[in-house]
């Protein structure tokens, strides 16, 4: 067989499924070997919108998806992908083309050193200079890009190597397990725990990568401990338990930080310090650490303790060293309050709105989609109101990115989310300029017969930078555009165009497009006017 074919088999085997992307004449003897092959592939109207899809299923999944481009300007394409794959911990993979390199006639036409572009930002950058390596080099690829800290990883083909024919060495499939962490680490935290009266848990974005769900629920559930997600790790525990004590959405002068400060442990599970902090370190209150990976130490976050290996068996060694300690000094109702006076306030703040606000957007968008049903965010002033309001009830139902922070991720997180839950609802609740920096992947959608609700808040303005530019007293300047008939948009794809303006409205439409099926967009009337109120709590 010739190299190619010896790659998308290496893949094969690796469990990689899924290819989204845009390929070019440097790649076809690739896109030929994936055409013969298990995999699905999915052609997509731009390089960005492939690899958001595929690290959306990386996401999902931990096992890696790939994003297909080829050379020069479809790989810088790809970039703001890979950057999103790689500071989110999605496992990832870039495949490039490239002109051949033993025989080219073309000169430097569409050459750039992509290997030295991609290497800031992948865990693994390299060229494939010998077709006979293409297994190893794929099961070290995939090794990177799915353990701890998951990541992108990149591998450029160059065109003359991958058509040449090789004897193909599969290698045998292994899994490595993830190390444990030490007795001695579990036997500190559990004695700052049996000393604690106040202990808090929060939970990161480590958490929600791997399964560690069922042992953290019945670690709060047994000891009745409050906890707070981050951003990230929404959904790793249930947020209907009675043990909630709210979401940090931002990173001080919240409703919750009133809880956090009252605590006199920090137990913090999967921090990844890509996300804003949810809590600024000060003081000496004991701060433990519980991650794959020991704590990135800076001047707002300098843990006591640190507890590394596996998440999961942690806190299960925890647990059940617990079961022999005597807790009852424990005051586990300190949340309360806070959480009490954040949801009086959200009731309210519907119950009086006569427009769609954030807070309306959040609750109805909350009241109409399953509990198993997946959302996933683009990047604006809505998103810390979804991060703070809408009430998870299963891991990575809602996916936001607290890492890039990158617009124009929505709509193709949503396909890549789609293709990997057929049976699931999927909803994107997207910004009319993050839209547009990908809206041509609409295509993509109702090629593909996705059932897909698109939500386009429609404001005609950078809504965050202009609330921003506000706090700071700063005119409001260079923020506002003008959008397109996106109902008239949306049925040039051949989606159904729908306009909403008010709250019954949105609810109406919502329920009708879930039911229906197909690729449905929502044209929605946001009412940005009370952010400067209403967003912080001092």
């Amino acid at each position: 067989m010739n190299t190619a074919q010896a790659l998308i088999k290496s893949l094969e085997a690796e469990g990689v499924k899924y290819v989204f992307g845009v390929p070019g004449e440097e790649n076809l003897a690739v896109l030929e070997a994936i055409r013969e092959s298990s995999l699905e592939y999915i052609v997509t109207r731009h390089e960005q919108g492939a690899a958001f899809a595929a690290a959306t299923i990386g996401r999902l999944t931990g096992n890696p998806a790939v994003c297909l481009t080829t050379l020069g300007p479809g790989a810088t394409n790809a970039v703001t992908g890979v950057a999103y794959a790689q500071l989110g911990a999605m496992p990832f993979i870039l495949l490039t083309g490239q002109k051949p390199i033993r025989h080219s006639k073309q000169g430097a036409f569409q050459i750039i050193d992509v290997v030295d572009l991609m290497g800031p930002i992948t865990k693994f950058s390299k060229q494939l200079v010998e077709g006979s390596m293409a297994a190893a080099t794929i099961r070290e690829a995939v090794r990177l890009a799915t353990e701890e800290r998951p990541g992108a990883v990149m591998l450029e083909v160059p065109e003359d190597i991958a058509s040449e024919k090789i004897k193909y060495r599969p290698l045998p499939i292994s899994k490595p397990r993830r190390p444990v962490a030490e007795e001695k680490a579990i036997e500190h935290v559990v004695s700052l725990l049996e000393k604690a009266t106040r202990p808090i848990l929060i939970v990161g974005a480590g958490s929600n990568r791997k399964r560690t769900s069922r042992i953290l629920t019945e670690l709060v559930q047994t000891y009745d401990i409050p906890f707070v997600p981050t951003q990230m790790g929404k959904g790793v525990i249930s947020e209907s338990l009675p043990q909630y004590a709210g979401t940090a959405a931002l990173s001080s002068d919240d409703y919750v930080h009133s809880t956090i400060e009252k605590a006199d442990l920090v137990i913090n599970i999967g921090h990844d310090v890509v996300e804003k902090p949810p809590f600024i370190m000060t003081g000496e209150r004991p701060v433990v650490h519980i991650n794959f990976e020991s704590a990135e130490v800076n001047d707002i976050y300098y843990p006591q303790c640190e507890v590394i290996g596996d998440i999961a068996n942690a806190i299960w060694q925890i647990t059940q060293a617990l079961k022999t300690k005597d807790l009852s000094h424990w005051d586990t109702q300190f949340h309360k309050e806070a959480i009490q006076k954040l949801d009086d306030w959200f009731e309210k703040s519907v119950a009086s709105a006569e427009t769609i606000t954030p807070q309306v957007l959040v609750n109805a968008t909350r009241t109409g989609i399953d509990n198993d049903g997946i959302l996933t965010l683009d990047n604006g002033m809505y998103k810390i109101w979804f991060a703070r309001h809408y009430e998870t009830y299963m891991e990575n139902t809602l996916l936001l990115d607290n890492a890039l922070a990158t617009m124009g991720a929505g709509l193709p997180s949503a396909i890549g989310a789609k293709t990997i839950y057929p049976d699931k609802q999927v909803v994107t609740v997207v910004g009319d300029g993050g839209f547009m920096m990908n809206s041509q992947e609409l295509e993509t959608a109702v090629r593909m017969n996705l059932d897909l609700v698109v939500v386009i808040l429609n404001d005609e303005s950078l809504q965050m930078i202009r609330w921003k530019q506000g706090n700071e007293g700063l005119q409001d300047y260079g923020l506002e555009f003008n959008n397109p008939d996106f109902i008239k948009y949306a049925e040039s794809y051949g989606a159904k165009g729908h306009r909403v303006a008010t709250v019954m409205e949105y609810k109406e439409t919502l329920d009708l497009a879930l039911k229906k099926g197909g690729v449905h967009v929502l044209d929605v009337a946001i009412d940005y006017s009370k952010n400067s109120d209403d967003l912080i709590i001092s």
